[in-house]
């Protein structure tokens, strides 16, 4: 039943509640987005969904725009800033995914939604992570998160295709919050971000 339609009903209630229950920091962060980065206040991204289905993921900027002599983005280590990992540090700036929740084309848990190009650098196993919809959270994000390898991210992410359920996700959503106070895991060690996924060397 969860999977068929509980998951889906909760995912609607659950993303209405958290958007009117937490406007007031909703027009905060904005306006503080606007403030220190300017506009747009919107980070936007195409990123493959359920079934490999492509989306516009919505986030709070967390980078500024700043470019090299070429035009080309500067590192993000350059462009992050502590505003910036300020936001990252409490997932302040996925909060606007609640917008792909209602619109269905995330849920509160699952697989992070990553980038189109590694959608052919993934091994057979490793592409099964989309056969449920990306999530704000998920079962890698709260075992290591940034600090797991990519290819352990996706073994986690595999795992809770086979193993979802309603007391996992609720599980997994304790274990998110608890993880946010603590703020860990936020960033691979020496990275501002994390490393781009570059395939699994067989």
């Amino acid at each position: 039943m969860y999977h068929l339609f509980g998951k889906r009903l909760f995912d609607i209630v659950a993303a209405a509640l958290l958007l009117v229950v937490l406007l007031p920091v909703w027009l905060l962060l904005a306006g503080l987005v606007w403030w220190r980065l300017g506009s747009p206040i919107f980070f936007r991204q195409r990123r493959p969904g359920l079934n490999n289905e492509p989306f516009t993921v919505y986030k709070f900027r967390t980078m500024t725009d700043d470019r090299d002599a070429a035009g080309n983005f500067l590192p993000d280590a350059e462009r992050l800033t502590p505003f910036g990992r300020f936001l990252r540090s409490g997932s302040l700036d996925e909060l606007p995914e609640l917008i792909n929740i209602l619109k269905g084309e995330m849920s509160l848990v699952g697989p992070r939604p990553l980038l189109m190009q590694y959608l052919d650098l993934y091994l057979p196993e490793q592409a099964r992570r989309h056969e449920v919809k990306p999530g704000i959270t998920g079962w890698a994000q709260v075992n290591g998160r940034n600090a797991l390898s990519w290819e352990e991210k996706f073994e986690r992410d595999v795992w809770y295709v086979d193993n979802f359920s309603f007391w996992l996700d609720m599980k997994i959503i304790l274990m998110t919050i608890i993880k946010i106070v603590k703020r860990e895991n936020i960033n691979q060690p020496g990275q501002a971000t994390i490393r781009p996924f570059q395939g699994t060397k067989s």
